[in-house]
């Protein structure tokens, strides 16, 4: 008799193994916070209901993260490591429920093989406790359905609240649930079930009105923006509508993975998905969110992350519809995940073979991870001239919050730093304390940028004390050239102001 393959030991190992290559990753010297990261820490740094652009989920994680391991890569980056370990047994226990170990198990190895999952849970971003929270509704949600049983609809609020507080984008899951409810004939009977989620979700929201009643609505502003709206009265031009779309279709066609894609374009053309009610509702979802931002590409450039938070029950109904397949597809299948998880594995761990001398691959990895390298030895520069010049109490500024956050936390001391906006749209350090605060004071102001070579007009001192060029490399190879400025008395202060959000 052949013994039953353990899966659940299976995936285990797996998961574990992915998650000892993520801290591998995070421990390699040569790579540095993410820039978006780093921003997210800073947040961390000065806690709020909401944040100018994002819920605060993000902060409160990073707040919490690094209290236990210091402010450390490791410190922020747990965060995403531990969601992409949850999402990934979610989607396994999903599809164990669904239909069997067996497709739980692959269910979960798609997942780990998407490039939506790699970004999710190898860089702390809002996508990732967003990611997260979002399956676990949906599971919950689920087990609420088919049990009728209160206790999961009230647990997927509580998912669904903290989704909210990750990213509101979340709230696609109102729509995505009472549509199924109303397509499955279950309406009247979960009605009641369905509200006591709504209202327990709804919680999530609080935080946000709270900070936007504060903050004249500027979350609501920035949204607009970034939607398409408030962007003036420019007439409607089709061919680049046209060109965003299939950018964006694209983008998200790579976050399924290329390898994937056969298996994926089999599935939609060859699965009849559409006949069953599981199926139903793990492609609803996915196709919604899909389909809301198309729509929008047609208005606005989507960022290729936006949509696919919703993405993660797809990996389910391709297992479970590949499980069933003549062996042709399962080869497919297999070889898709393999080289899809190998070649990001070959990207983020540390050279022990020869192929990242390989020039194409060396150029690929600088180029891949050019904004997260330079700013630890940028910060240790700094470090050397304020003790050398003695300027401890020297304030420091660039004029994109990238690198002032990078700054912030990669100086020993991590001193609060400020952003001089000089051409760049709305961000939190606009609605923080800026430069205006040591206008006409006998301070020290040391500006850093990889972009410009001074401050121009929009910051005006009294004296230039010191400057230098300093370039930066990864893994030996030049990388770009930070300017150094030091400056006394900052005497005009001039700063760019968007009128945009």
């Amino acid at each position: 008799m052949q013994k039953t393959p353990n899966y659940t030991l299976y995936f285990w190992l797996v998961t574990f193994g992915m998650v000892l290559a993520k801290i591998l990753f995070t421990l390699r010297p040569e790579i540095d916070l993410f820039t978006e990261e780093a921003q997210y820490w800073l947040w961390s740094q000065n806690m709020a209901w909401h944040y100018y652009s994002k819920p605060p989920l993000v902060a409160v994680l990073n707040y919490l993260s690094t209290a236990v391991m210091g402010n450390t890569e490791l410190g922020v980056r747990i965060n995403a490591i531990l969601c992409g370990a949850g999402m990934s047994w979610v989607v396994f226990l999903f599809g164990q429920r669904l239909y069997s170990p067996k497709v739980g198990f692959w269910a979960a190895m798609i997942l780990q093989a998407m490039p939506l999952w790699w970004l999710a849970s190898t860089f702390h971003m809002t996508d990732s406790a967003l990611s997260f929270f979002w399956i676990l509704a949906v599971y919950l949600a689920y087990r609420g359905i088919e049990e009728s049983k209160l206790k999961y609809w009230v647990w997927a609020g509580m998912a669904s609240a903290l989704g909210l507080m990750a990213k509101m984008v979340m709230i696609l899951i109102f729509p995505f649930l009472l549509l199924f409810l109303i397509y499955a004939k279950q309406w009247k009977e979960q009605r009641s079930f369905y509200l006591v989620f709504l209202g327990i979700s709804l919680i999530g929201f609080a935080p946000m009105l709270i900070w936007n009643w504060q903050n004249d609505f500027y979350t609501f502003k920035h949204l607009a923006a970034l939607s398409g709206g408030g962007g003036g009265t420019a007439p409607f031009d089709f061919g680049k509508a046209l060109k965003q779309f299939f950018e964006y279709v694209g983008g998200q066609l790579a976050m399924v993975s290329v390898f994937v894609l056969p298996v994926f374009a089999g599935f939609v053309i060859r699965s009849r998905f559409y006949a069953r009610r599981k199926s139903i509702y793990l492609v609803l979802a996915p196709v919604m969110s899909w389909a809301g931002f198309a729509f929008l590409s047609f208005l606005t450039s989507i960022e290729v992350n936006w949509p696919v938070f919703a993405y993660s029950s797809l990996a389910i109904a391709l297992a479970a519809w590949v499980c069933e397949q003549k062996p042709l597809w399962i080869k497919l299948r297999n070889w898709g995940i393999g080289l899809s998880i190998a070649l990001p594995l070959l990207f983020i761990l540390p050279d022990v073979t020869f192929l990242k001398t390989v020039k194409p691959i060396k150029k690929a990895e600088k180029s891949a991870f050019r904004r997260m390298a330079g700013y630890d030895p940028l910060a240790a520069r700094l470090q050397t001239l304020r003790d050398s010049l003695e300027l401890q109490d020297a304030f420091i500024f660039s004029e994109t919050y990238h690198m002032a956050s990078e700054l912030s936390f990669y100086l020993p001391d991590h001193p609060q730093t400020y952003m001089l906006n000089m051409g760049a749209r709305k961000n939190q350090f606009d609605l923080w304390p800026g430069l205006e605060q040591f206008l006409g004071e006998e301070k020290v102001g040391i500006f850093v940028s990889w972009n410009y070579d001074s401050p121009g007009d929009f910051a005006s001192f009294r004296e230039l004390i010191y400057e230098e060029e300093l370039p930066v490399s990864f893994r030996g190879e030049p990388l770009r050239v930070a300017t150094i400025q030091v400056w006394r008395k900052l005497e005009t202060f001039d700063p760019y102001r968007p009128d945009t959000y």
